[in-house]
This record gives C-alpha cells, sequence and structure tokens, in this order.
C-alpha cells in the first residue's frame, strides 16, 4: 500500500514537471510567433496550460524580480517539484513503506 502511494506522488509530480515544460515550450512558441493564439486549439490549449501552472507559478514570481522579459519561475518550479520528489522518496518514502507495508 505504501509503494503504492509513493508510486502514485511521484507520478503527480513528474506529471506536474510535463505540464510545466510543455507550456514554458508552448509560451516561446506562441512569443516567437511559430503558433498563433487566434487558431481556436492553440488558443484553448494554451488557455488550459497556463490555468494549470499559473497557481503554482504565482507565488514564485512574487518573489523573483524582472529579468527584463526572462521568466525564469519555471525553472525554479522544475528545481522545486524535484526537491520535493526527492525528499518524499527518502525521508517519508520508508516511513510510509514500513507502516503500511
Amino acid at each position: 500500500m505504501g509503494s503504492a502511494i509513493l508510486f502514485l506522488i511521484n507520478s503527480l509530480v513528474d506529471l506536474a514537471i510535463f505540464v510545466v515544460i510543455a507550456s514554458a515550450i508552448l509560451s516561446w512558441l506562441i512569443a516567437f510567433d511559430v503558433l498563433n493564439v487566434r487558431n481556436p486549439t492553440v488558443y484553448k490549449i494554451a488557455a488550459g496550460l497556463e490555468r494549470l501552472t499559473d497557481p503554482l507559478l504565482a507565488p514564485i514570481r512574487r518573489f523573483i524580480p524582472n529579468l527584463g522579459g526572462i521568466d525564469i519561475s519555471p525553472v525554479i518550479l522544475i528545481l522545486l517539484l524535484q526537491a520535493l520528489k526527492i525528499l518524499v522518496n527518502n525521508t517519508i518514502g520508508p516511513l510510509l513503506v514500513a507502516t503500511t507495508g
């Protein structure tokens, strides 16, 4: 049971990292005019990814100063998510597996 919960947590963190990377790449493609937001499909995908990532990125953006159009908050979020994954695997994971089996 504990290993299944640990797998679920790791999978959710990996999914969050994937969504952040996809959102960053899509925002670059839109910024460099490779993709056009007037296309309904592109707009829906961009809006959906923005709704998923903004609650995670907004607290980080409050603390990061403006770097002249360069947004490094996705990189910081990915590092924090990786640190969370390591923390869960090394501290909470063994306790969870030991207690629940």
